[in-house]
């Protein structure tokens, strides 16, 4: 069963309930036994378990990043580049 939170509009108590997904939530009543209440959105507490949720769970075993494999592309392809280029130049 799901936890509301509920916030009175008359005295302005915040309050906590379990209620079924199915449950009518229209009759709540505050602690001081008001019924104009509001339901209060709260962000749900998530926990990360386990691999893949953290930065260093996506490094490689050799401490480099894939950031830095990234930055050594393009030196490489300029190299081929260079190495073509001389191959085909006039001996």
């Amino acid at each position: 069963m799901p936890a509301y939170t509920f916030r009175c509009r008359v005295c302005g108590e915040v309050f906590t309930r379990r209620y079924g997904f199915h449950d009518d939530l229209s009759q709540v009543r505050c602690p001081a036994g008001h019924t104009d209440v509001e339901r209060v959105l709260r962000p749900p507490a998530i926990v990360f378990k386990g691999s893949g949720f953290y930065v260093t769970d996506h490094r490689r075993s050799n401490g480099g990043s894939s950031s830095s494999t990234k930055q050594k592309r393009p030196q490489a392809a300029a190299k081929a580049k260079q190495s073509t280029t001389a191959a085909q130049a006039p001996a």
